[in-house]
């Protein structure tokens, strides 16, 4: 739990207990100590002023917080900018209609005077004359009304009580919101938060941190304050009955001992495990992407011994299947897109892939996976360009991809036309490796997060030297080459490659490649890392460098987790935290623990992303049946049962090749992957219309979302009517290989034929009632391969098929 609450008390300013700190004093809240109209106390107006500004409103998106502001008065967004705010609160900067404070006139100021509304005031009354939020106000405007040199820093927010379990007749809750200073001060800020429900339909929340239950469910109250956010767990069983009667079993893994724990606090009892064929077909789609063969299926149903179902995974993991499927997400994940490489856009993506894939077949550990491709430059170390020219053009030779996966570290990652800025590098860099959207710092402080547009300029700073073009040591040579095979070069970053050029590489000559590489910077330079570090770059070093060590850090709050999150989200139909590339403070995770033990012990194993692998998928939330019980019907987040998903669109396309596969071809169907959509095929086929339909992400944007994976009208008539699907029937090698044992008056049992059907596309064997129906529809048919085509249409359109459930 040390690795735990390190990084969540930087990240998310969490919830320690209050023991440790009971002796401290902390300063009551301002509502009380304002009440007075006479006050003798000075507001601040970092912690005071401009956090009430905050839960008023006036700060906000849709008032003076927006870009244009309201009224010519104009603030910075979420209150981030204190010199800023203070210099337009005095009529000095953001406004042009005047100071709205008025030292001399404390009473008159418009600060005061349109808040209460005795002037128009587009926002309507913000707070009644004789409250504390007016004195305070006035207080600060009599005292000075002076501003914040050097912002104090917020160690931490702390929220009590810690967890909230509600019955359905509890009554409401008031909770505590204690800032933490850097110097040890203490103070009550209840009043001065800004609260928000996850969650309305389990809890609601006033706008001075009341609590009300509206339902059952399970949610977070998030509480924000200055550059902190708390966020703190509200629970409400679903089932008051479950909770009375469930009862208490040692759960079977580790990873069950945390969902459970939470299941036994919700009043929910878990579905059982499912049946040997529903895991078969399920853990086979999950890890290799393939369905299991009807051979293999009947195998594993015959197999009587009990540890077969982790024999099968262990074998599963060693699958070439396995390395495609998964290098197929990291390439989700790390954004490989044809249509943005910098040049020869297929090519490249598929080097891409098989760079990724042979990584994930010598199962290469994530951290130094992920490092090969950050630290990466064109060049491999000691090499001219000359070099390196020659072992470029090499690979295209033989159009062998392989022979790019042989090179130690993969420099596409940075080369992509969307890449040329630093801060494009930072938001895609942030969203690959660290599950974090960093848009919104981009522009103003994160709503959501501690990050502000100064950190993020600070974290864009670390990419600036990274360049893709020509090296000036080596303008000389690649002009040389250049103009030997008609490259035509205008500016000093060289030209790129086109087909007409690349003709002389695929024919043995050396042609001039661009290259990454790290420019050298002038002067030394002191870094933020999202303030979760500093770092000093000095001239000659690689920046790139110190992320990666910071990354690697076993404290990282990022880095290990998004990684866990993400794989845990492919097997599941959510992350621990949801959406699974949205890490920060106000989305917490919906079970902490687990996600702190999978990422601690996911680095204590040197990051094997096989292990991660095995340990989901051994554990019994993810063997869950399917099938709800009284208690967990309306649970989708807390992992009690299993919860079908759509196949994703590389699967189908697969699923419908592999179930009309001829017996004799049905193994190399599955395992070749240079004709599978899971494997570099996929780079060919993602701009294709079934892979559009069924939500194959494009990898344009910095989105998780991209990958779609509801299903939709378009996708059941497609499956319906698409040409594809008709073709793949119609030149079905095994109603071909029935017709042909037809016509030559070798009919084949049509029970084994309707067994085989049925283990071919959902992975079990049929019923005695579907049984009986594909009899008569057979009997009806002109031919026994006619009857069985239609049923073979007719299961692939069920969402039996469609679904892994």
């Amino acid at each position: 739990m040390r690795a735990f609450f390190s990084c969540f008390s930087l990240l998310l300013m969490a919830v320690p207990a209050f023991a440790e700190q009971a002796a401290t004093k902390i300063l009551p809240p301002v509502s009380q100590r304002f009440a007075p109209a006479d006050s003798g106390e000075q507001p601040d107006f970092q912690k005071h002023v401009i956090p009430l500004l905050g839960r008023l409103g006036c700060n906000g998106r849709a008032c003076h917080g927006s870009f244009q502001g309201r009224g010519g008065f104009q603030l910075s967004l979420f209150g981030y900018d204190f010199q800023m705010d203070h210099a337009a609160l005095h009529g000095k900067a953001g406004s042009t209609a005047g100071p709205r404070i008025n030292v001399k006139q404390p009473e008159q100021s418009l600060i005061l005077r349109k808040a209460m509304e005795q002037v128009d005031h587009e926002g309507g009354e913000r707070f009644a004359s004789g409250s504390w939020e007016h004195h305070l106000f006035q207080r600060w405007i009599e005292t000075g009304a002076r501003g914040t040199q050097t912002p104090r820093q917020l160690k931490e927010l702390q929220i009590e009580p810690a967890e909230v379990i509600f019955h359905k007749d509890s009554r409401p809750l008031q909770l505590q919101v204690v800032a933490v200073w850097q110097d040890g001060s203490r103070e009550d800020v209840t009043p001065l938060c800004r609260f928000r429900s996850n969650d309305d339909t389990v809890v609601s929340v006033s706008e001075n941190g009341e609590l009300k239950t509206e339902g059952p469910g399970d949610t977070h109250l998030i509480a924000f304050y200055d550059n902190g956010v708390a966020a703190l767990p509200v629970m409400r069983a679903l089932s008051e009955q479950g909770q009375k009667h469930t009862p208490p079993k040692p759960a079977r893994t580790k990873i069950d001992e945390f969902i459970e724990a939470k299941l036994n606090k919700l009043g929910i009892q878990p579905s059982p495990v499912c049946t040997d064929a529903e895991f078969l077909r399920r853990v086979s789609i999950d890890l290799t992407g393939t369905l299991p063969a009807p051979q293999e299926i009947e195998a594993f149903l015959a197999d009587p011994s009990p540890g077969k179902r982790d024999d099968k995974i262990d074998e599963l993991l060693q699958r070439p299947a396995y390395a495609a499927w998964w290098a197929n997400r990291l390439c989700d994940f790390t954004g490989c897109n044809p249509n943005q490489q910098a040049e020869l856009g297929q090519d490249l993506s598929v080097q891409w892939y098989t760079w990724i894939f042979q990584r994930l077949q010598e199962n290469l550990p994530y951290d130094q996976l992920i490092e090969r491709i950050v630290l990466s430059r064109s060049r491999e170390e000691d090499q001219s360009f000359l070099e390196y020219s020659q072992s470029v053009s090499a690979y295209f030779r033989d159009h062998a991809p392989a022979e790019f996966a042989n090179r130690r570290t993969m420099p596409h990652y940075w080369t992509r036309r969307t890449m040329e800025k630093p801060e494009d590098k930072a938001l895609a860099f942030a969203h690959s490796f660290l599950g974090i959207r960093l848009q919104c710092a981009q522009c103003h402080k994160h709503p959501f997060a501690p990050w502000t547009q100064t950190d993020f300029q600070q974290f864009s700073a670390f990419f600036k030297q990274v360049e893709f073009g020509v090296q000036p040591d080596a303008e000389k040579e690649y002009r040389e080459l250049a103009q030997k095979v008609g490259l035509n070069v205008r500016g000093k970053q060289g030209a790129p490659i086109r087909p007409a050029v690349l003709k002389h590489a695929q024919a043995g000559r050396v042609i001039p490649w661009r290259e990454l590489y790290i420019a050298p910077q002038s002067k030394p330079a002191r870094l933020s890392l999202l303030r979760s570090g500093t770092v000093e770059i000095s001239p000659g070093d690689d920046p790139r460098s110190a992320i990666m060590n910071w990354m690697k850090n076993p404290d990282n709050p990022w880095f290990a987790r998004a990684f866990v999150n993400r794989v845990w989200a492919g097997y599941f139909h959510a992350g621990i935290i949801d959406p699974p590339d949205e890490l920060n403070a106000a989305n917490p995770p919906s079970h902490p623990q687990l996600l702190d033990w999978l990422s601690s012990e996911f680095i204590a194993h040197d990051y094997d992303m096989q292990w991660l692998h095995r340990q989901i998928v051994s554990s019994d939330a993810y063997q869950r049946s399917r099938t709800p019980n009284a208690t967990n019907s309306a649970d989708r987040r807390n992992f009690s049962r299993a919860i079908p998903r759509r196949l994703p669109a590389e699967i189908v396309y697969d699923g419908i090749k592999q179930a009309v596969a001829a017996s004799n071809e049905m193994d190399s169907v599955r395992t070749d992957l240079t004709r599978r959509a899971i494997g570099h095929l996929s780079m060919r086929l993602a701009g294709t219309y079934a892979m559009h339909v069924f939500g194959k992400p494009e990898r344009a944007v910095n989105c998780d979302c991209e990958r779609v994976n509801q299903p939709t009208l378009l996708q059941s008539i497609f499956m319906q009517n698409d040409p594809l699907v008709e073709q793949r029937l119609a030149g079905s090698g095994w109603i071909e290989e029935i017709d042909t044992l037809e016509q030559a008056g070798n009919s084949p049992d049509r029970a084994t034929l309707i067994q085989t059907a049925w283990l071919r596309t959902v992975g079990r064997r049929p019923n005695r009632q579907e049984i009986e129906r594909a009899e008569q529809h057979l009997a009806q048919c002109t031919t026994t391969a006619e009857g069985i085509s239609d049923l073979l249409w007719a299961l692939l359109n069920t969402k039996e098929f469609m679904l892994n459930h």
